[in-house]
C-alpha cells in the first residue's frame, strides 16, 4: 500500500519545504515584483504543495470515486455518520461586514409616503451584500517614440514581461494554472470558462504551454535554491 509522503521529502534532490520558503522569503525581500507576478508565484507555491501530497488523495479531496478509497479512509468517513452540515469540531465561516465596502449606495426615504409631520435623520440601518464580479482588464502600453534631427528613431522600453502586440498576463496564466493542476479540470472545461465567463479566447494548446512555463518555473526555482544552499 502506498504511503502518504510529506512535504519535507526531497523530489528529485529538491527540498520542498526549503524551496517554498526560499521564494516566500525572496517575495517579500524584493519589492519590485508586480502584483500579477506575485499572484502567479503564490499560485505556483501553492500548487507545489498540493502536487506532494498528492498521494494521500481520496474521494472527499479530489475527483477520485469512493470505491477507490484506502480502508482508513472509510473508517475515517464513516464517524460522520452521514449528518448533514458542519461536524463536531468543524471551525465554520460566516460573513461579516467591513469597515471599508467597494461601493456604497444611498437608500432615501420617500416622504411623500409618509405620514404628514416633521423627520429628522437619526441614523441609518448597513446591509452588505458580497458578490464577484468576471471581468478581463486590458492594460495597453504606449511607449513613445522620439525622432532626432537626422530621422532616427528611439522607442521608450516596454516592461520586460511585455513581448508581444497582443498576450495574456501573468494573472491569466497563475489562474489557469491554479485551475488545472489545483481543481483538477480538464483543458476542454477551462476553455469553456474563459470564454464564457471572461470572453477571453484560449485554446487548450495555450493551457498547457501554461503549465509547462509553471513546471519549468518551479525547476527553476527549486535548481537556484539548491545553489544557494
Amino acid at each position: 500500500m502506498l504511503k502518504k509522503h510529506s512535504r519535507s521529502c526531497p523530489v528529485s534532490g529538491i527540498d520542498i519545504d526549503a524551496t517554498i520558503a526560499h521564494v516566500k522569503q525572496q517575495l517579500e525581500a524584493d519589492k519590485t515584483v508586480t502584483p500579477a507576478l506575485k499572484l502567479a508565484i503564490e499560485t505556483l507555491v501553492m500548487l507545489i504543495m498540493n502536487l506532494t501530497n498528492r498521494m494521500g488523495m481520496n474521494s472527499k479531496n479530489s475527483s477520485k470515486p469512493p470505491s477507490t478509497d484506502n480502508d482508513s479512509d472509510k473508517k475515517k468517513n464513516s464517524k460522520n455518520n452521514g449528518k448533514p452540515g458542519g461536524q463536531k469540531g468543524h471551525i465554520g465561516s460566516t460573513l461579516k461586514q467591513i469597515d471599508k465596502p467597494d461601493v456604497v449606495e444611498v437608500l432615501k426615504l420617500d416622504k411623500r409616503k409618509l405620514p404628514k409631520g416633521h423627520y429628522k435623520e437619526v441614523g441609518i440601518e448597513k446591509r452588505q451584500v458580497f458578490d464577484i464580479e468576471f471581468k478581463t482588464i486590458i492594460t495597453e502600453y504606449q511607449a513613445q517614440i522620439l525622432e532626432d534631427e537626422q530621422g532616427k528613431r528611439y522607442t521608450a522600453a516596454f516592461p520586460k514581461q511585455v513581448t508581444q502586440a497582443a498576450q495574456y498576463g501573468e494573472g491569466v496564466k497563475a489562474h489557469a494554472v491554479y485551475l488545472s493542476q489545483y481543481q483538477l479540470l480538464p483543458y476542454d472545461r477551462i476553455r469553456e470558462y474563459f470564454a464564457d465567463q471572461l470572453q477571453l479566447p484560449i485554446s487548450a494548446g495555450t493551457l498547457v504551454n501554461f503549465n509547462a512555463q509553471a513546471a519549468k518555473l518551479i525547476q527553476d526555482l527549486g535548481a537556484l535554491n539548491v545553489i544557494k544552499s
